[in-house]
């Protein structure tokens, strides 16, 4: 730990005191040379304090005692012990600092009494002038210490502050690309689904020569293509920050929609709404629109099943939501495995509402997504 310019220039300023003591003292040249010595030495003892104020500290006071006991040219006392006693109480040793200062300042006062000097003046004046000075430069110390540790302390809380607002802003991003990646997979899942089972009807409804029905089935894909279309237009624009309008996120006013979609892929799907359904927040409904789209999909690609059943009940504090298939559950053919992204979106999505998402096979066959929500506190 290298010393500051302060010590530097207290350094100096002991050199200059002594300095000049001998000159105006017009001492001899061999007292002088000791008196040097003792200057140089206080002043490189202030260059190390800074590494070790306490040995520097007790050596400077051993120095200063030694100085006067060889009787050379007076310096006074509280002067040359100033700048010690300052670069301890700024390393945050006061206590020593004071100890030092009063143990000198009572050596002193000792001393000029035994050697007969007038009380009144040891006590009144040079006591009262040297305490004085000591413990301002201690206060100035610690003062400096404590302004230099709270100036420290803002850079580490600023520092801290901005590293906590790169890490908000990195969290932010990452929830944003989750969600995008949760609706262009919820979106794209769907349809491709619906999708491949319409075409599958076509191609059959063409080999048996009824082209109503295939008619229909190719009408199906190409409402789901376009709707599909549409969403991720929406998603691409949020995601540019295009201006203009938006299509709105899918809702309740959606879900039938949705359902209706699915029947005429051939997979009867009853829908249960018990409830002030439509009354309840957008957040809610985007978010049982999705994970009933999820539901739905997985019973499409892996099920195998033949009715599905989706039951909504809603009340001012809370909302249900069950998805229950007939099919062949997760055990047969890994669909859990294959079902892993789909669910571990619906949990996604109902966390970030403080619900919970239970899925499990139904006994005797088929396989239930059940969903708790909390509507207190949810904005509308």
């Amino acid at each position: 730990m290298s010393p500051t310019r302060t010590e530097a220039l207290l350094a100096v300023a002991i050199l200059g005191l002594i300095t000049a003591a001998v000159v105006t003292d017009d001492a001899s040249a061999a007292r002088a040379a000791i008196a040097g010595g003792f200057g140089v030495g206080l002043a490189v003892l202030l260059l190390v304090a800074r590494r070790w104020p306490v040995p520097a500290l007790l050596a400077t006071a051993a120095g200063i005692l030694g100085y006067y006991a060889l009787e050379l040219p007076p310096v006074g006392l509280a002067a040359p012990a100033a700048a010690i006693l300052y670069v301890a109480a700024e390393r945050g040793r006061v206590v020593p600092a004071a100890a030092v200062g009063g143990s000198l300042l009572a050596v002193s006062v000792a001393t000029r009494l035994i050697e007969g000097d007038d009380i009144s003046v040891v006590i009144g004046a040079d006591l009262g002038s040297g305490a004085a000075l000591m413990l301002a430069v201690i206060a100035l110390g610690d003062a400096v210490r404590n302004r230099r540790s709270l100036r420290a302390a803002l850079v580490r809380q600023a520092a801290a502050a901005a590293e906590e607002r790169r890490r908000e802003a990195a969290r932010q991003v990452e929830a944003e690309r989750l969600r995008i990646a949760r609706e262009v997979h919820d979106t794209l899942g769907h349809t491709m689904s619906v999708i491949t089972l319409q075409s599958a009807v076509a191609r059959e409804a063409l080999a048996d020569a009824e082209p109503g029905q295939a008619e229909t089935a190719l009408a199906a894909i190409h409402s789901v293509s376009g709707s599909a279309m549409a969403e991720l237009r929406a998603t691409l624009g949020t995601l540019r920050r295009e201006p203009g309008p938006r299509e709105p996120a899918p809702g309740f006013a959606q879900l039938r929609t949705l359902v209706d979609g699915v029947r005429r892929g051939g997979l009867p799907v009853e829908l249960r709404l018990a409830g002030p359904v439509d009354a309840l927040p957008t957040v809610v409904g985007s978010t049982v629109y999705r994970i009933v789209q999820e539901a739905l999909t997985n019973v499409l690609r892996h099920a195998r099943a033949t009715r599905v059943a989706v039951t909504i009940r809603a009340t001012p504090a809370r909302l249900s939501l069950e998805v229950v298939d007939d099919g062949r559950g997760s055990s047969a053919g890994g669909v859990a495995g294959e079902r892993g992204q789909g669910l571990r979106g619906m949990s996604e999505r109902v966390a970030l509402l403080g619900g919970t998402v239970d899925a499990a096979d139904v006994d005797g066959g088929g396989f239930r997504v059940s969903v708790r929500l909390p509507l207190a506190g949810i904005p509308a």
